[in-house]
């Protein structure tokens, strides 16, 4: 092989190299004064796209190749400089930006000294020009984190004719249940839709979570399951009450003593492996999400459409996107739900960033021994202005929280009408005392959002084969080569004990 030949092969390797090869930086973002991590600070890698950072002030990027290529990523958070660094340099595991200097005379330019009802009422007259109504495509992640705790649980034993369904054996199921569980899901997807119609790619998922527990209870189902297929006859039905409540069920139902039985039990099982379930679910809750928004009809975060009910006030000035901004608290003036912070752009009147929180629980039931409460309510959306002037989604949270109480006695009497005598077999009795508190959190990130036509939209394809991926403890190769927002420090601590037998 001559030296030009060589060298020409050499060029063509190099470049190819370079078309292959993507960058990855990873780092915490740090107040330069206060040396606290930031949240939710904008990495900014090229125009309209970009990551944020999470609740940890983490991030990590993968700057694939383009042309021309990406050489400087931009870092911006509400009331702090702009910095841009190279990316051709090292770029440090911790990044300090400083804190920005707010120039109130510009800013009393710009609005004019407008009263804060005044403020309030501009947002609420430009909602329909400064928010999307229509139909876009959004690339997103979604993260949803889910903790269960059984804060109480006790069962106690009164009566039981079925040998094995004695105390030994309900005092085993009273420690199988798990005392606390977390199950965290993560997506990456594309988002097709407005607030009524809405379709999802999904690209890759994940699933992260003890199957110990799953386990326990799937094995706990079986045994009952035979217990009462050797003591309960075919034509029974089964009488459940609850205090003055009762319901009947059929026990052909739930054993395999019939075809009939046996094919709705195996109706069940497909359900389970119904690949499209998790795409149906992930739909729904990214609509949900998305259609509750301050600035959609009748939304119960109404603290905008309905801003009579609550009191606004002027706190302060900074700055969000280059853009000066309100900061304006609000709360509830009488039976309202909410209290938070809105940061207005003071030019265009838009929402950029809303945090909230409930004042009060949101629901509040008891009656005979049953008693739910949905205690939290809260979270935080930021939003960024596209090609087109109208702001959507950057990023979302939101945390939600319920706890759920029982205590009352619960029979189980097997009934048959085609025996002699007596029409009740058999029966259990309990007396339950349990109470089960429970916290989702939700997160979005949109990576980028254009318009879409309604043949655009049409034309669009949902990928039904795609199953999450379980992991059974935090692995930060999974994501290899994807932007998302970074796990907090407990999902990349999570991990699985081994498997019990």
């Amino acid at each position: 092989m001559n030296i030009k030949l060589a060298c020409i092969i050499t060029i063509i390797f190099s470049f190819f190299t370079v078309l292959v090869t993507a960058q990855t930086i990873t780092s915490k973002i740090v107040d330069k004064k206060t040396n606290k991590p930031i949240p939710y600070a904008t990495i900014q890698i090229a125009e309209n796209q970009g990551i944020i950072t999470n609740e940890e002030g983490r991030f990590s990027v993968t700057l694939k190749n383009t042309t021309p290529p990406i050489d400087s990523i931009y870092i911006s958070s509400m009331g702090y400089e702009k910095l841009s660094l190279a990316t051709q340099s090292p770029i440090d595991t911790i990044i300090y930006i400083q804190p920005k200097a707010i120039e109130l005379k510009s800013v009393f330019v710009s609005n004019k000294k407008l009263t804060i009802d005044e403020i309030i009422d501009n947002v609420e007259d430009r909602l329909e020009q400064n928010y999307h109504f229509d139909i876009t495509q959004k690339r997103l992640f979604f993260r949803e984190s889910e903790f269960n705790t059984m804060n109480k649980l006790d069962i106690e034993f009164k009566k039981s004719t079925i040998e094995e369904l004695n105390k030994e054996f309900i005092d085993s199921i009273a420690k199988i249940i798990p005392r606390k569980s977390e199950y965290y899901t993560e997506t990456l997807c594309d988002y097709y839709g407005g607030p009524e119609k809405r379709k999802i790619n999904i690209i890759k998922a994940a699933e992260l979570y003890d199957k110990n527990n799953s386990g326990s209870m799937e094995a706990l189902s079986e045994k009952l399951e035979r217990i009462f297929k050797e003591n309960v006859k075919p034509d029974s039905y089964l009488k459940i009450k609850s205090g003055i409540f009762g319901t009947k069920v059929q026990v052909d139902s739930i054993l395999e003593n019939s075809e009939e039985a046996s094919a709705a039990k195996d109706e069940i099982n497909d359900k389970k492996e119904d690949k499209s379930k998790f795409l149906k679910y992930r739909r729904s809750a990214i609509k949900g999400l998305f259609k509750n928004m301050f600035f959609q009809d009748d939304p119960t975060l109404n603290f905008i459409r309905k801003s009579g009910r609550y009191e606004f006030k002027l706190v302060d000035y900074t700055y969000m996107d280059d853009s000066s901004v309100y900061i304006i608290s609000f709360e509830p003036k009488r039976k309202e739900d909410f209290k938070g912070t809105l940061y207005v752009n003071t030019e265009n009147f838009a929402v950029m960033r809303v945090d909230y929180e409930n004042v009060k629980l949101l629901r509040n039931f008891k009656l005979l021994g049953l008693s739910y409460k949905e205690n939290i309510y809260k979270g935080t959306t930021i939003f960024t202005k596209g090609p087109d002037n109208k702001y959507t989604v950057k990023y979302l949270e939101k945390i939600k929280g319920n706890i759920f109480g029982v205590d009352r006695p619960l029979k189980v009497i097997e009934k048959n009408k085609h025996v002699k005598g007596k029409r009740k077999q058999n029966e259990l009795a309990l007396e339950i005392d349990a109470g089960v508190g429970n916290v989702s959190k939700y997160e979005i990130v949109v990576f980028d959002a254009k318009a879409l036509t309604e043949d655009d939209y049409n034309n669009s394809k949902e990928n039904t084969s795609i199953k999450p991926e379980y992991l059974s403890k935090y692995d930060p190769q999974f994501w290899k080569g994807y932007n998302i927002i970074e796990p907090n420090a407990a999902i990349r601590q999570f991990t699985v004990a081994p498997e019990t037998e």
